[in-house]
């Protein structure tokens, strides 16, 4: 078997580390990796404009980085399953 054959897991791996590597989804994710939130708590704990913050949780739940339910009219978001919990760990996000 040749060790340098591309795998397509590597290449998940690779998407996910270019989703992550925005500074915001980072933020995102390390708040997400405490609790779960609902959209206005994130855009207020990063004080950013409401539509820039959605984007960006747009982008990590269509990549199945995020998950979402709505409770009445919010929408709250948290880590899908998954690598993220120890990823965010050999990060030192939850620090």
């Amino acid at each position: 078997m040749n060790e340098f054959a591309m795998d397509m897991n590597l290449e998940d791996k690779a998407l996910l580390l270019r989703i992550l590597g925005h500074p915001v989804r980072l933020r995102i994710v390390a708040g997400l990796a405490r609790k779960c939130a609902c959209v206005k708590e994130i855009w207020e704990c990063l004080e950013m404009p409401q539509a820039v913050v959605s984007q960006h949780l747009k982008v990590m739940k269509d990549h199945g980085i995020l998950e979402s339910r709505r409770d009445g009219a919010k929408v709250c978001y948290s880590l899908k399953g998954g690598m993220l919990p120890e990823l965010v760990r050999l990060l030192d996000l939850d620090a």
